[in-house]
């Protein structure tokens, strides 16, 4: 009965707080909600250490007889392994959390029931698919959350950039779940059944059977793993369909802490493990694998070292960290790719939330470059984010000797995956090896960087109620200095003014006296919960995730676990084992060299290489490629259907041609209508005519 609370009570409260909205007012709504998250939660972590103690071993849960037509049998069912208690841990911690922490950020916000209403939407369809029995249930849960990110993304619909966004992540998801459903159905016509673990248990049986695709005869197993794999591609924002994840910043900070911590993002990742005896079956399927996750790592590391916006470089972040998880489960460490999900959704959340934070301290300021020196002003927030930077960047001791070795949560999964890369010996899991120490170096410059930019240097924001700089003074001032375009597109431009908004603008402008603030403690209390995650997840849950001799008995088969490469990680070269932590130093200097110590450094750089800088501002101009590529064409294809072949033939010759005979019709017939005797004779002769030349030619 605890799974099924777990995954239905969120549902029941979206349900309370979505239909009751402002008749139970604000208050309740809040309480409903993350009332029903935190039981879930509770209940949740007992499974997950029940696993971890080897107490319990997977049960599924049947729900309901869903869908029996001819050999398609599709039964409702919660199924629970060590894999669904790892994800149940993760999705209620954190969306409890951040339900908590909404009480603060969104308290001015007038649609608050239905604000948390989705919230707890999006928490459900995540559970749902992390608890699938089946493909077409997992599929389900998929179009929910995809479903949940679009109203949440846009929930402030009044904005049209949020609308913007929220379309352009149901599009783009769209182009990753037609793969997906693709596979499903090639699945269900291989194996003759969606049930998973029927499928698993065959799918070695497969391996190196062909069948006809496109007209050609190619590998089963690759090309459903392939078609499986955009599916991925789509919802976890890997290289080419990752256009999405920055947009999504439009959304309140809460929720880019739920997308890309707990819910949206890692569902890619975790259809990839949870399928994984299929990808073992296919080495292309696998190298396509490893390949995009080392591309994705790299080129989101490289757009996130030069965004202004927190947020975005947080968003960044997010991808770049997507792709190690990927190209982890590439090389066969699967449990390694968990691994750096789990403890990436405490600092990940960590690191939004104290953005959020920073944010609400600010005004809704989101630049960093109307920042500097809050250390002093919100202090909690620093250290919360400085625990959140410490974990991403992989700061940590490596074992030598007897001396065990200590770090935050990034230091011990992070550098599993790149230990993992290396020892894996394979043409692609060499190039991902090369690519996460490049990406790890600019991880750790981006994110002290931020740190730097915000906690540290010169106030750039008005201390007092006096005008201290003159508006395009500070725009200027700060663009040239961090190598920004001067004339920045304005994000918000045409928008409505919300109070959030104008209260950036006098931050800005350094008007009203305004002075930042420490959170209130709805805020903080989450912060802290995190920082703890961030702190010790990695020291804790090491041994059951990768370890060779406790991971075959904790995952339970749950996901293919390679014991030889967990154990061959222990015997990396020395060199392999520095490199994550040289690299981070080096970022670390470089970002404390050229925000703190010489800030003339970053202008200088742009006058140097600013074709490699307008490069990397405009992300890889992937967004301008695409318009030319398919925005442009769609649009010039929707109009010309819309105004040729629409309104010019089928309307014209249609409905509207009919309307217009049909006038002018009525308007001959009216001039009969004269109402003079000799008018109406004159028709009855002619008619009388008409008849008899009809009856005389009979």
């Amino acid at each position: 009965m605890a799974v099924q609370l777990i995954v239905f009570l969120p549902l029941l409260a979206a349900i309370v707080a979505g239909f009751g909205n402002r008749m139970i007012g604000n208050t309740a709504a809040k309480f409903v909600t993350t009332g029903a998250l935190f039981v879930s939660c509770a209940l949740s972590w007992p499974i997950f250490i029940g696993f971890m103690t080897g107490e319990l071993q997977s049960q599924l849960y049947p729900v309901l007889a869903w869908i029996h037509s001819g050999d398609l049998r599709v039964d409702w069912a919660l199924r629970v392994d060590a894999l669904t208690a790892v994800m149940l841990v993760v999705v209620t911690t954190v969306s409890s959390l951040v339900h908590l922490y909404s009480w603060g950020y969104m308290a001015e916000d007038p649609s608050q029931p239905r604000f948390f209403a989705y919230l707890s939407l999006f928490t459900f369809a995540m559970l749902m698919l992390v608890t699938a029995d089946n493909l077409v249930q997992m599929f389900f849960g998929w179009e929910g959350v995809g479903l949940a990110s679009y109203l949440l993304i846009g929930f402030w619909y009044h904005k049209p950039s949020a609308n913007a966004a929220a379309m352009k992540a149901f599009v783009v998801n769209r182009v990753g779940d037609f793969g997906f459903s693709l596979g499903i159905f090639g699945t269900f016509l291989v194996f003759g059944t969606v049930s998973i673990p029927a499928i698993l248990a065959a799918a070695p049986a497969m391996a190196g059977s062909t069948f006809g695709f496109l007209g050609m005869r190619v590998d089963v197993m690759t090309t459903l793993c392939i078609l499986l794999f955009i599916g991925a591609m789509g919802k976890s924002a890997q290289l080419g369909l990752h256009t999405w994840l920055p947009d999504a910043m439009e959304g309140p900070t809460p929720v880019s802490a739920l997308i890309h911590a707990a819910t949206m993002v890692t569902a890619g990742v975790f259809m990839v493990c949870r399928l994984s005896p299929m990808f073992e079956t296919s080495q292309t399927a696998l190298a396509l694998v490893t390949f995009v996750g080392a591309a994705t790592a790299l080129f989101a590391a490289t757009v996130g070292t030069v965004q202004n916006d927190i947020k975005r470089v947080i968003a960044y972040s997010t991808c770049s960290q997507l792709g190690y998880m990927f190209f982890a489960a590439g090389v066969g460490a699967y449990s390694a790719a968990m691994f750096h999900l789990f403890t990436h959704a405490f600092f990940k959340a960590l690191l939004f939330l104290g953005a959020g934070s920073v944010i609400h301290a600010m005004h809704h300021e989101q630049d960093m470059r109307f920042y500097g020196g809050l250390r002093k002003s919100i202090p909690l927030t620093f250290w919360a984010m400085m625990a959140g930077t410490l974990a991403i960047t992989g700061v940590g001791i490596i074992q030598i000797g007897g001396f065990p070795g200590f770090g935050f949560a990034g230091f011990y999964s992070k550098d599993a995956i790149i230990e993992s890369a290396y020892m894996s010996g394979s043409a692609a899991a060499g190039f991902a090896f090369v690519v996460a120490i490049v990406a790890a170096l600019l991880t750790s410059f981006y994110s002290w960087r931020l740190v730097f930019l915000t906690f540290f240097g010169t106030p750039r924001w008005a201390a007092s109620g006096h005008i201290q700089h003159a508006l395009h003074d500070v725009h200027h001032a700060r663009d040239h200095e961090h190598g920004a375009d001067p004339h920045p597109e304005d994000e918000h431009a045409g928008h409505d003014t919300r109070p959030e908004e104008a209260g950036a603008q006098a931050v800005r402008e350094g008007t009203g006296g305004y002075h930042p603030h420490e959170s209130p403690w709805t805020m903080l209390v989450p912060l802290g919960v995190l920082a703890i995650g961030a702190l010790f997840a990695g020291l804790a849950f090491h041994g059951p995730f990768i370890d060779a001799h406790e991971g075959p008995r904790f995952w339970g088969g749950s996901l293919v676990f390679d014991a030889h490469l967990m154990e061959e990680i222990h015997h990396a070269p020395l060199w392999v084992k520095l490199a994550p932590a040289v690299v981070m130093i080096i970022g670390f200097l470089i970002a404390l060299q050229a925000y703190v110590r010489n800030t003339t450094l970053p202008a200088r750089f742009v006058a140097h290489f600013g074709i490699l800088y307008q490069f990397l501002y405009q992300k890889w101009f992937f967004d301008e490629i695409y318009n030319v590529l398919f925005v442009r064409p769609s649009l010039w294809l929707g109009r010309f259907f819309w105004k040729v072949g629409d309104e010019a033939t089928i309307d014209r010759f249609g409905p509207n041609g009919a309307a217009a005979l049909v006038v002018g019709g009525n308007k001959l017939t009216a001039r009969l209508q004269s109402g003079y005797l000799y008018t109406y004779a004159l028709v009855m002769l002619l008619g009388l005519a008409a008849a008899a030349t009809w009856a005389m030619a009979r």
